[in-house]
């Protein structure tokens, strides 16, 4: 069965060194899923981390599951199909 994940959280890059994978959704820096600039990334959660709740990181933003969906589906952060 896939989990589903309540809150999503969009994640400035300089921000990596301190997200704690044990408390999110993703298993490392690999998994994560980057924006195309590279200078933002997602991570998703049930619990709210330790690291965000603590101030050490700080969400550019909040969103749910439709609302992660439809940025990831955005220019910044999905290459065009081209069309033949």
């Amino acid at each position: 069965m896939i989990k589903s994940f309540s809150t999503y959280a969009i994640i400035q890059a300089s921000d990596l060194a301190n997200i704690d994978f044990d408390q999110i959704g993703e298993t490392s820096a690999d998994t994560l899923r980057y924006n195309l600039a590279g200078t933002e990334f997602v991570i998703k959660w049930d619990t709210t981390p330790t690291f965000i709740s603590d101030g050490s990181v700080v969400p550019v933003s909040e969103l749910t599951h439709q609302e992660a969906l439809a940025l990831m589906a955005t220019a910044e952060w999905s290459e065009p199909i081209p069309v033949e």
